[in-house]
C-alpha cells in the first residue's frame, strides 16, 4: 500500500470517528475552539418549565405565600395607622391657636362668615381637632408604638417566608444537580464525543449556580412585590379613589417598558452564557495541553483565540448589563413624576377638606410602596433572563437523547469464561461514512488476541464495542454465547478490565489510584497487584510510599509510572476479558518485559485484546487480527503471518526498516 493510500485510509477512519465535518469533539487539541451552536432561546417555556422543578416543594411554598402575605399585610396597615399619628400632631398644632370655647363646627361657621372659607374646610377635614387643645403625646406614643409592634412582627414573618424560601431553593438545585449527574451517566459516548469538555463543565456548574442565584434572589423578591402591589392597590382605593387611579397610571406603562426591553435584553443573556461556555472550552484545553502549546510556539494564537472569544463575552456582557439596566432608572423616572402628581392633588385636598394630612401621607407612603415593588420587578428582569437563559442549557443536557435502555431482565453472568463472538457486526459513526462492515469473529476463552493495523483502521473502535460504549448498527457480540445488550452494562463492564494509552488517575494517593480497581479489595491485594505490575518498585522509593499523594495532573510521578499504576488497577480488578489499548507504551523496555510476563500469568483462562503499534511485542499473541478501514484484511499467527508476505508482513518489515534506517546525505 502506498503512502498516499494509507494516509487516505487514515483521513477517512478519523474523519468517521469524530462524526460529521465541523463536529467539535473532546479529542482536539489545544488550538481548537468548536462550539456546538446554540438554539435560539424560548423564554415562556423554559421559565414555566423552571418553576415545575419547584413543585415537589409545594407544601414549603404554601408556608412562604402564607407568611409572606401576611408580612406584606401588616406592612400595608402600617402607613395607615401611621398617619393617625400625623392626624393628632397636626390638630393639636391647629388646635392650640384656635379659641377653646365652642364646637369645631361653630368656629369653621364664624371662620365662613369671616371670608376663611378654606381655612374652615381645613379644620371640618380634621376628625382629631380639639379647639384649644395642644399635640396629645400620649395618644401619638401609643400609636407609634402600635406601628413598631406591627413592623417588627412583620419582619419576623418576612424573614421566616425567606427562611422556607431558601431552603426549598437549595432543594430544588441539589435535585437538579443530582439529575444532571444521573443524566450524565445516561448519555451514550457520542454525547461527550461532540461536547467540548469546557462547556460541558460550564452547563453543570455555572449555569446551575446562576440558576440558583436566579431563584433564590427572583422567587422572594418577586412574590413579595406582587403580594404589596396588590396590598397596595387595596389600600389606595380605599382612602382615595381619585389619587389610585392616577398611581394606577403607571401599571400598563411599567408593563410596556420593562416588556420592550426585556426582549431586546433575553438574547444578549442567551449569548452571554454561550460565550461563556466557549470560553471555559479555550482556557480548559489550553491549560490542558500547555506543554504543547509552549512546544510548538503557539501561544500567539492561544491567546488570540483566547482574546476573540474574551471579547464577545465583554460584548454579550455589556449588552445583556447595560439593556436590562436601562430599566431601573426608567421605572425610577416614571414613579418620581407619578410621585409629584399625587403629593399636588393629595394637597389640594388637605387644602379643601376632602381629605387628611395623615391619609394624604399615607397614599403618598403607599404610592412610593406600589412604584418600588413595580420597579424592583422590572430591575430584577435582567436577573431573570440570565437565570432562563442558563436554565436553557441545562435543559439541553437533560433533554439529550440517551443511550439505549438496558433489558428489563438481564441476564447474570456470574462465572463469565471470556468467549467473545462478533456475528454479522456493522457500525459506524456517521451513517454517511461506513466503518465496520458484516465482521465476524469468535475468540475462545483464554485467547490473547493483538489487534495491528494503521491509525484510524477501527482498532479501538473494535473494543469500545465489546465495552459498550456504542452501540451497533446491525448484527450482534456475545460474551460466554449471550448477546451484550442483555447484560446489564454494570455487570458486562464489571467483567473487563481495560487499560488506555492516555492514563487517567485521579487526586489521591497511590493506593487509592490502585483500588478503585475494586474499592473493597484488602491491603495485601492491592500490593499483589502491584507487585505484579512491577509498581512496588518505585513506591517505595517514594517519600510517602503507598500514601504518596498525586496531584491533579500526576506530574509528581513520570509517565511509565502513571501507566504502571494504571496496569495494576485492572489487575486489582480481576476481570474474565483484558483490554490493552497500546498499554505499555509509555514504559521503557525493560519494564515492559516484566509486565508482559504479569499478564501472561494474569490471562490465564480470561481472553485478552490488545491493540499494538510496536509489532515486535506480540509475537506470543495467539491471534493477530490486521484491520484496514474498520475491516479485518488477515489474521492469523505471528509466525503465520509474516509467511504470507501480505499486510502484516508489510507493515512488520515498514516498522524495522524505519528503525535501522540511516539517514541520507
Amino acid at each position: 500500500m502506498s503512502a498516499e493510500g494509507v494516509k487516505t485510509a487514515e483521513e477517512k477512519a478519523a474523519e468517521a470517528r469524530r462524526g460529521p465535518a465541523g463536529t467539535a469533539t473532546n479529542r482536539h487539541g489545544p488550538m481548537s475552539i468548536g462550539v456546538p451552536t446554540e438554539k435560539s432561546s424560548n423564554f415562556k417555556p423554559s421559565a414555566k418549565r423552571l418553576l415545575g422543578l419547584l413543585r415537589p416543594e409545594r407544601l414549603a411554598l404554601y408556608g412562604v405565600l402564607a407568611f409572606a402575605l401576611a408580612s406584606v399585610i401588616l406592612n400595608a396597615v402600617g402607613p395607615k395607622i401611621l398617619g393617625k399619628a400625623t392626624d393628632l400632631i397636626f390638630a393639636g398644632v391647629i388646635g392650640k391657636d384656635l379659641p377653646s370655647e365652642g364646637s369645631v363646627d361653630q368656629i369653621a361657621a364664624a371662620l365662613r362668615a369671616r371670608g376663611e372659607g378654606a381655612r374652615a374646610d381645613l379644620i371640618e377635614g380634621m376628625p382629631h381637632l380639639v379647639p384649644g387643645a395642644g399635640i396629645d403625646f400620649g395618644a401619638v406614643g401609643e400609636v407609634l408604638l402600635l406601628v413598631l409592634a406591627i413592623y417588627v412582627v412583620a419582619s419576623l414573618l418576612q424573614w421566616a417566608s425567606s427562611y422556607i424560601l431558601t431552603g426549598a431553593v437549595n432543594r430544588t438545585i441539589f435535585n437538579l444537580r443530582r439529575d444532571v449527574e444521573d443524566k450524565l451517566n445516561r448519555l451514550p459516548l457520542p454525547y461527550f464525543d461532540n461536547q467540548p469538555r469546557g462547556e460541558l463543565l460550564s452547563r453543570v456548574t455555572n449555569d446551575i449556580d446562576n440558576v440558583a442565584q436566579s431563584l433564590q434572589q427572583t422567587l422572594s423578591q418577586l412574590l413579595t412585590s406582587l403580594l404589596t402591589v396588590v396590598a397596595m392597590v387595596v389600600m389606595m382605593l380605599y382612602i382615595s379613589p381619585l389619587l389610585a387611579i392616577i398611581a394606577l397610571v403607571t401599571i400598563p406603562i411599567t408593563m410596556l417598558v420593562t416588556a420592550a426591553i426585556g426582549k431586546r435584553s433575553q438574547k444578549h443573556f442567551v449569548q452571554q452564557w454561550k460565550s461563556t461556555g466557549e470560553l471555559n472550552g479555550i482556557v480548559e484545553e489550553t491549560f490542558t495541553g500547555h506543554q504543547l502549546v509552549k512546544v510548538f510556539g503557539r501561544q500567539d494564537e492561544v491567546r488570540a483565540a483566547f482574546r476573540e472569544k474574551n471579547d464577545d463575552l465583554f460584548d454579550a456582557g455589556f449588552g445583556a448589563q447595560f439593556v436590562s439596566g436601562i430599566i431601573m432608572p426608567t421605572m425610577m423616572f416614571i414613579g418620581n413624576l407619578n410621585y409629584v402628581v399625587i403629593a399636588v392633588v393629595g394637597g389640594l385636598r388637605v387644602a379643601s377638606g376632602s381629605m387628611s394630612l395623615g391619609d394624604v401621607q399615607a397614599f403618598i407612603q403607599y404610592s412610593r410602596q406600589f412604584t418600588q415593588p413595580l420597579t424592583q420587578v422590572a430591575s430584577m428582569a435582567n436577573l431573570m433572563q440570565s437565570g432562563v437563559a442558563s436554565a436553557e442549557r441545562v435543559f439541553d443536557v437533560l433533554d439529550a437523547p440517551e443511550q439505549q435502555a438496558e433489558s428489563a431482565a438481564p441476564t447474570v453472568l456470574d462465572d463469565p469464561h471470556g468467549r467473545v463472538a462478533f456475528e454479522d457486526v456493522s457500525f459506524s459513526y456517521s451513517r454517511e461514512t461506513p466503518l465496520i462492515e458484516h465482521l465476524d469473529l469468535t475468540v475462545e476463552p483464554g485467547q490473547m488476541v493483538a489487534i495491528v493495523g494503521p491509525t484510524g483502521a477501527g482498532k479501538t473502535t473494535l473494543v469500545n464495542l465489546i465495552m459498550r460504549f456504542y452501540e451497533l448498527d446491525s448484527g450482534r457480540i456475545t460474551l460466554d454465547g449471550v448477546d451484550i445488550t442483555d447484560l446489564s452494562r454494570h455487570n458486562l463492564r464489571g467483567e473487563i478490565g481495560m487499560v488506555l494509552q492516555d492514563t487517567w488517575l485521579f487526586g489521591g494517593t497511590i493506593r487509592d489510584n490502585i483500588a478503585y480497581g475494586r474499592p473493597t479489595a484488602s491491603e495485601e491485594e492491592v500490593v499483589a497487584a502491584a507487585q505484579a505490575t512491577y509498581v512496588d518498585r518505585f513506591v517505595h522509593s517514594l517519600p510517602d510510599g503507598y500514601d504518596t499523594v498525586l496531584d491533579a495532573e500526576a506530574g509528581n510521578i513520570s509517565a511509565g509510572e502513571k501507566q504502571l499504576i494504571t496496569i495494576a488497577r485492572a489487575f486489582l480488578s480481576d476481570p474474565a476479558l483484558l483490554i490493552l489499548d497500546e498499554a505499555t507504551s509509555s514504559v521503557d523496555t525493560r519494564t515492559e518485559l516484566l509486565v508482559q510476563q504479569a499478564m501472561a500469568a494474569l490471562r490465564r483462562d480470561r481472553t485478552s485484546f490488545v491493540i499494538a503499534h510496536r509489532l515486535s511485542t506480540i509475537r506470543d499473541a495467539d491471534l493477530i487480527l490486521v484491520m484496514e478501514d474498520g475491516r479485518i484484511v488477515e489474521q492469523g499467527s505471528h509466525a503465520d503471518l509474516l509467511a504470507s508476505g501480505g499486510a502484516f508482513a508489510a507493515l512488520y518489515a515498514a516498522q524495522f526498516r524505519a528503525a535501522v534506517a540511516e539517514p541520507v546525505d
